[in-house]
């Protein structure tokens, strides 16, 4: 089978944007997502750990505290959620929880959630990309870097004092955003294990 381009794009090390607004965007972050995760883990055996980075003190940056809140209900039993409202993962405390997550669960594949700043024609989208996130590179903040695959939300256009930028940042597109991300990663399990299934349906048919 034909892998599609927007996948070819993804593994070859480029990043990916979905307006949120569209009506199709969460599928399809979704498919991108099934692909990464079966590419990094052709079985699905790993730990699925999703991390999202932010604080509800700002309401740009609180967007991965969004995403994880949104997320737990029925993400939970697909992925290890870590990063909501309640108990959120930012600059102050990321060192520590890195560190924590990466002993509960050696191995994992780690999707990093985040928001990001970009140009003006940019925000409203939400970035896929292999390959790890650097927190807080847009408002100068010198953090590790963390995850197998990020995905992140443009919830502003960037510019001079960047962080008043995230604390004036309209709290309605950053909830839109947190859907979006939200649906595309319970989509993209989904995706990933009817691809897994189709894989195996196939193989015992072979062996019948």
């Amino acid at each position: 089978m034909a892998i599609p381009q927007d996948q070819q794009n993804l593994l070859a090390g480029q990043k990916l944007y979905f307006a949120a607004t569209e009506r199709q965007s969460a599928y399809k972050i979704g498919e991108c997502l099934a692909g990464l995760l079966l590419h990094l883990d052709p079985e699905l055996n790993r730990p699925r750990v999703v991390v999202c980075i932010g604080t509800d003190r700002s309401t740009g940056d609180s967007l991965g505290p969004l995403v994880g809140s949104r997320l737990m209900p029925l993400g939970k039993a697909y992925y290890h959620i870590y990063g909501t409202l309640d108990d959120p993962i930012h600059a102050t405390n990321l060192v520590e929880r890195k560190a924590a997550i990466e002993a509960a669960h050696p191995g994992a594949i780690v999707i990093a959630i985040d928001a990001s700043l970009g140009r003006s024609d940019q925000v409203g989208q939400v970035a896929i990309a292999q390959g790890s996130l650097r927190p807080g590179a847009g408002v100068k903040k010198d953090l590790p870097e963390i995850g197998d695959l990020q995905i992140t939300g443009i919830v502003n256009a960037g510019g001079f004092l960047d962080f008043l930028i995230l604390q004036n940042t309209r709290l309605a597109g950053v909830v839109k955003l947190a859907e979006t991300i939200s649906q595309g990663l319970l989509f993209g399990y989904y995706q990933a294990t009817r691809q897994e299934d189709g894989k195996c349906q196939k193989v015992t048919a072979v062996l019948g």
